[in-house]
This record gives C-alpha cells, structure tokens and sequence, in this order.
C-alpha cells in the first residue's frame, strides 16, 4: 500500500523527535563532561555525515552568493543555543530541557517580526504570550534557585535555536542546500568548540566516548529526517508532531534515569504543548480558506 506524502512527513518527524530525544538522554548519560566538549562530539558526528550527503548528492562546498550571513547567523546563533540546552540537560531532567528548547518556535515568530519585518497576527501573539507562562512553570522562579538558574540558560537555548531557524529559512529561499546548511553550521560549531577544549579538556572513559558519539548519531538521525519531513509535507501539516519529542523524552527520563518531573513542570508542558497545537490549528484553518 502506498503511503500518501503527508503521513510520510508525520512518520519523519516523529522519527526526528526520537532521534533528538535520544540525542538528550546520550548528552545526559555522558556525565560530567565539560559542555563545550559534549558539543564537539555531538556535531563532528554530524559534519561527517553531512559531507557524505553532500559528496553523493554533488552538492558545492561553495557558498552561494548573499548566503553568508544567514549561513553565520544560523550557526552563531544554533552553537549558542546547543551550548545552552546542553548545559541545561546536564542540570535539569531531560524533559525540561527538551521543553524549553521547543519554545524556539515562539522565538522564531518574534525573530522573524524583527528580522524578516513579517506580521505578527494576534492568534500567534497570544500563543507565544501564553508558551511563556508555561515556561514560567518549569523556570519556577524564587522556587529552587539551584534549578531556575539552568532552566534560565535552557530557555536562552530555545532563544538561540529560534533565532537559527529564521536564519535557515532566509539561508534556504537565497539558495543555500539544506546538506550544505548542516555542514557549516556543525563545522562552526566544532570550530567553536576547540579553543574551550585545549583549556579545558576532560579525559574521558570508553562508555562517555560511546555516548557521545550516540549523542552525535542521534542528533544526525533528527537534523536528516526533519528535513526529510518538511520535503513530503507542508510544516502547517505536521510541525504539531514535533512535540512528541516531550513524551519521548520524558519515558527515557523514567526509564533510564529514574527523572519524574514535579506536577508544575507537567503544567507547563501542557501549557506550551497547548499553545503551539493551538497555533497550528488556526493557521492550518487559514491555510484551507486561503486555498
């Protein structure tokens, strides 16, 4: 039976969720392992396999015209929030930090105002408006200052991360190929990484070697079949999806960590998970009167 192109991107990303919530529990299980260097591994992972795509694919090295600074902009701003989520997920339950750092769909509408100029509606205001209530859930402010402290640099994460989609898509609409996006950005991130390396280098046993190359690995499996998602279907088809990363993510918190979240965090997972579900239903609605 053949399998119609919408299902095909449903079935992408949750295969995508999967990945970057294996990718989390692998950071996680690597110990205490400086953040910088997590992030090596994670991404040198990534680069290799995003030259091997772009030598079978024939995919240019060379970077097309006016594309640089999206290119730079997008890896700036993805290392920063790769830093950030890492370092959060050292300090909080996974499904915390996987949950501040979905907040990067929010970020990217506020950052496509103030970059792109593009119009805020109010239905997308109020949603982002109502996703960070719902973080105030997690941050739990004046609560536990030993935890609202990474939850504050787990949300800069979803910032950082926001800020890096909207420079992905002005990169993509000027001509930049998606394997050639992932390849400067993991080779800037790695790049980034060295000079936090050589001052502070952790040894490390063959079990943290192994999880971070997991890490890499998974984190490879979600950056390839998220694009593979939103090449079969429309984003406003199935980005919604995209939050089973929490439910994944919170089973491996319990399964192989023993993490229960408290019921304030659970809050705010509904809350934020509302709000982005809400935000995809009204602009899918738009998008069938439009058409």
């Amino acid at each position: 039976m053949k399998i119609n192109e919408r299902y095909k991107g449903i079935i992408y990303i949750i295969l995508a969720a999967i990945g970057f919530a294996f990718m989390n529990l692998f950071v996680k299980t690597a110990g205490d392992l400086p953040t910088f260097q997590k992030a090596f591994f994670r991404n040198f992972v990534a680069m290799f396999f995003a030259v091997g795509v772009m030598l079978k694919q024939k995919i240019s090295f060379r970077i097309p015209q006016g594309t640089f600074k999206y290119l730079f902009m997008r890896s700036f701003a993805g290392t920063i929030g790769i830093f950030c989520n890492f370092y959060a997920i050292s300090k909080l339950y996974i499904a915390d930090a996987s949950m501040l750092n979905k907040l990067s769909p929010f970020f990217a509408i506020l950052f496509s105002f103030l970059i792109m100029g593009e119009k805020i509606k109010p239905y997308q205001l109020m949603c982002v408006i109502t996703a960070f209530v719902g973080a105030l859930f997690i941050l739990k402010p004046g609560m536990n200052g030993f935890d609202t402290f990474p939850a504050i640099i787990g949300l800069m994460g979803g910032l950082g991360a926001g800020l890096a989609y909207t420079n992905v898509r002005l990169a993509s609409t000027h001509g930049a190929p998606g394997p050639l996006i992932v390849f400067f950005f993991s080779a800037f991130s790695c790049l980034s990484s060295v000079p936090f390396m050589i001052y502070h280098y952790e040894p490390m046993s063959i079990m943290q070697l192994l999880s971070l190359m997991g890490a890499g690995l998974s984190a490879t499996l979600g950056q390839f079949s998220i694009t593979a998602a939103y090449s079969h279907a429309p984003a406003a088809e199935i980005s919604v999806y995209d939050y089973t990363q929490i439910i994944f993510a919170t089973m491996l918190g319990m399964i192989f960590l023993g993490e229960m979240p408290d019921v304030y965090s659970y809050i705010g997972y509904v809350i934020i998970c509302g709000a982005g579900i809400v935000m995809f239903l009204i602009k899918r609605r738009q998008i069938k009167l439009e058409g």
